[in-house]
């Protein structure tokens, strides 16, 4: 089993003019030119573009190819990396739209809703039409399986969610959606496999990347926030209610859930914006509040990074190579 690696130019839906680059890098078969089944899917959404700085370490740690391949090294080899740029800037901000309802021309949001379901919607449209992209280019074959690809037949894939700087936003509002799902959709249920079982009729498709937004939110395991910050209030989540509902979910039969705070001095200690720090404190508390009700199906680790550097751009880049997903 190899790996197939691509940047492409990926339509949010078929036949929109909203256009988003995304680095892949997926688990192939050369033998066969099919993409196997992973063991995960980890989706990674990008921040704000940072140029003109000269900086060679920066500059790397933008590259979509490079990031695909960071993420690949630090979940292993079964899984499949997806990197997700903004299809929006204005000037050097990123700004996801498409992903959240509330966010202003700078890409910022102080409140997340889970009103249609917009980020999830919008990286299920992504990941499959991007996943129907890297088919074309390995002629048009067909998503297969692979012995080693996937343990079993009915192993739906985990995915994992990260957000760098202003991708947390994304993720603030993937959490918001996560817990106003309802818990009658978790797929991992054993009767919810048996409908799969029967609608299939032997595809395997469906698992390279989830079918619906409901399978996308259900199978995931693990979340992590990256460096985030805004110049605003907003890039943790601080809405108690969420957290609660997320809980009420692992004790009703979800699937354990980890969030990873990671952070440099850069966010972590601007005194310019301390609220970075303080909401970072807030979500923190939060989430322990809830692990502590859940039957340890809720993990929580804050993980701090350059504590005894002084606060720069080039670590709040290298904070991605450094990262401890463990």
């Amino acid at each position: 089993m190899e790996r197939w690696s691509g940047v492409l130019r990926v339509p949010l839906h078929p036949n929109s003019r909203t256009f988003y680059r995304v680095g892949s890098s997926l688990c192939h078969s050369p033998e066969t030119r099919t993409l196997c089944v992973p063991k995960a899917n980890a989706i990674f959404f990008c921040g704000d573009r940072v140029e003109g700085t000269g900086n060679p370490v920066i500059e790397r740690l933008s590259d979509l190819q490079k990031l695909s391949e960071i993420v690949v090294s630090k979940f292993g080899s079964f899984t499949n990396a997806w990197v997700i740029d903004a299809s929006v800037f204005n000037g050097p901000f990123a700004v996801y739209k498409d992903f959240i309802p509330s966010v202003n021309q700078y890409g910022e949001s102080s409140s997340y809703h889970p009103i249609g379901f917009p980020a999830s919607t919008s990286t299920l449209s992504l990941l499959r039409n991007c996943l129907e992209q890297a088919k074309k280019v390995l002629l048009g074959t067909q998503v297969g399986t692979k012995s080693g690809c996937t343990p079993s037949r009915f192993s739906q894939p985990k995915t994992f969610i990260l957000g760098f700087s202003k991708g947390g936003t994304v993720v603030n509002q993937i959490v918001t959606e996560l817990g106003f799902l309802d818990i009658g959709s978790n797929v991992y249920s054993p009767d919810v496999v048996q409908r799969m079982d029967r609608k299939l009729g032997g595809s395997e498709e469906i698992y390279v990347v989830p079918k619906t937004k409901e399978a996308l939110l259900n199978s995931i395991s693990e979340i992590h926030y990256v460096d985030v910050g805004l110049n605003s209030t907003g890039a943790y989540l601080t809405n108690h209610e969420v957290f609660q509902r997320i809980s009420k979910r692992l004790m009703q039969g979800a699937p354990e859930l980890r969030f990873i705070l990671h952070g440099t001095p850069r966010q972590w200690s601007d005194k310019r914006r301390d609220w970075i720090r303080n909401e970072k404190d807030q979500m923190l508390r939060l989430l322990e509040s809830e692990a502590a009700k859940s039957g340890g199906k809720l993990k929580v680790l804050a993980k701090y990074y350059f504590a005894d550097k002084p606060p720069s751009m080039q670590m709040h880049f290298e904070i991605i190579e450094s990262l401890d997903v463990s």
